[in-house]
């Protein structure tokens, strides 16, 4: 081990009551053994990131200081209010704090909790190679999310559809609060809780807020902007949350909680990646709906803080246009229109519906367009069912394409339009060989995700287009 010192935990959560949470204990898993440790985000958290003990980041010990609780929350599942969720698979051992950051460690998967609902409380090796995946490529992208710091695997059996094994996902964020964390006290009344918890947060992560006039009402517009924000990257990147409850919905505008998610392939913007959802609810083209939707939730809940309709009527509005804004600004800068002209809105829904009309692959139709001024789109021509159209929409861009400062154009493209993506039967394959006893392709695809936009010629296996017939469906179970 390097010469870094362990981590120092403290428990600023702890201090809130008993109100908030239950204490737990990990329940141990047979031979653990490591599949992946993230030694960039170790570094980053002045930990060491070589040869730490398998059995601290199981469950199976833990780190001196550490003091375990289960978070109590609520929420809103699929349009239902849940009166009471919380962690039921999960443990938040404590915080640790690096030049003046706080990170909160999350064990996923480590057994029961008064909150588990009659369920075992783990967490499966595909949904832990998945989470631990994703995560990181979202940080890749520059997404906001929580990350993880160490995937561990087990031969502890897990019973779902079939036998399987449990694993085990250290979580890292500077918050686990959810927007169903406030909607439990709402709900049960007890707005002392409601007020100590809103103080909490913004003296831990929005002191500005606590300093404003309206404190209750400049944090409810901070989590909106942050929602916003969070969902324009979602939409612009082709990512699919899959299951936005309110409970999975994080009061620092963090991607939280990956259950079903995925990457569009092919573009449909009606597109469903779990398949759970029979009524659609959560699809692609309705995360922004969900997003001002989830935010009402909250809205709600902080009501009795708040006690004026109007101003909280104010507060919500100003969703859609912050979240239209950021989202036509991601979107020009991937067309590579980087001087804003009044026609742009109406090209980005033009490109879209050209996307989704011949059945092109999202991430690769943005990174080709860097290539537009050399081969005049010929290399996405060639992937399209109705030429006429194409040519048509690629006039259009052209026109508008070529009255851009091109110097720096490619490169700007590339900066923002990612190589690699996270897509589903590359993680399958991960799942498959990790299965196996194989953790390679977790080490492989978890380095070239680091740098989705750079050309990584070793990884040049990884930029394909998924076969017809790899189609991966993915349940909330998973």
């Amino acid at each position: 081990m390097n010469n870094l010192p362990l981590p120092i935990f403290t428990h600023p959560f702890r201090d809130l009551g008993a109100s908030f949470f239950a204490d737990v204990t990990p329940e141990a898993v047979t031979h653990p053994h490591w599949i992946h440790f993230n030694a960039p985000l170790a570094a980053q958290m002045g930990l060491p990131t070589t040869s730490f003990d398998v059995d601290v980041f199981s469950g199976n010990q833990l780190f001196e200081g550490q003091n375990p609780l289960a978070m109590l929350y609520a929420g809103h599942q699929f349009g239902h209010y849940t009166p009471q969720l919380g962690d039921g698979r999960a443990m938040q051992l404590g915080s640790t704090q690096h030049n003046g950051e706080r990170m909160e460690w999350q064990l996923k998967g480590a057994g029961r909790t008064p909150f588990s609902r009659g369920s075992d409380g783990r967490a499966v090796l595909r949904s832990s190679i998945r989470e631990y995946l994703c995560s990181a490529a979202m940080v890749g992208l520059g997404i906001p999310t929580t990350q993880a710091l160490s995937l561990v695997g087990s031969t502890t059996p897990v019973y779902r559809e079939q036998r399987e094994t449990a694993a085990l996902v250290m979580r890292i964020a500077p918050s686990f609060v959810r927007f169903g964390s406030f909607e439990v006290f709402f709900y049960r009344g007890q707005i002392l809780e409601l007020k100590a918890l809103a103080d909490f947060v913004m003296t831990e992560h929005y002191p500005q807020c606590a300093a404003a006039e309206q404190p209750y009402v400049a944090l409810l517009n901070a989590v909106i902007e942050r929602t916003a924000v969070l969902v324009a990257h979602w939409q612009a990147v082709g990512f699919c949350h899959g299951v936005l409850n309110s409970d999975n919905m994080s009061i620092l505008g963090l991607t939280l909680d990956y259950g079903p998610f995925g990457f569009l392939d092919t573009y449909n913007p009606a597109h469903i990646c779990n398949h759970s959802d029979h009524e659609g609810r959560y699809s692609f083209e309705n995360q922004p709906f969900i997003g001002s939707w989830n935010l009402h939730c909250l809205a709600q809940a902080l009501l009795p803080l708040i006690d004026d309709i109007p101003t909280v009527k104010t507060a919500l509005a100003a969703y859609w246009p912050q979240f239209t804004t950021h989202l036509h600004g991601l979107m020009c800068e991937k067309l590579g229109l980087f001087e804003p002209q009044h026609r742009d809105a109406d090209l980005i829904q033009e490109t879209l519906a050209m996307l989704a009309h011949n059945h092109l692959d999202y991430t690769r139709f943005f990174r080709r367009l860097a290539d537009f001024e050399m081969d005049h789109g010929a290399a996405i021509r060639n992937d399209c069912l109705d030429l006429p159209a194409f040519d048509a929409w690629a006039s259009t861009y052209a026109s508008r394409f070529m009255s851009e400062p091109n110097s720096t154009r490619m490169t700007r493209m590339n900066a923002v339009n990612p190589k690699y993506i996270l897509r589903n039967h590359l993680a399958q394959e991960a799942i498959e060989r990790a299965e196996r006893g194989d953790f390679s392709e977790v080490s492989v695809l978890f380095e070239c995700l680091q740098h989705p936009f750079e050309e990584q010629t070793q990884y040049e296996r990884l930029n394909s287009e998924p076969e017809e017939g790899m189609a991966v469906e993915v349940s909330c179970s998973s």
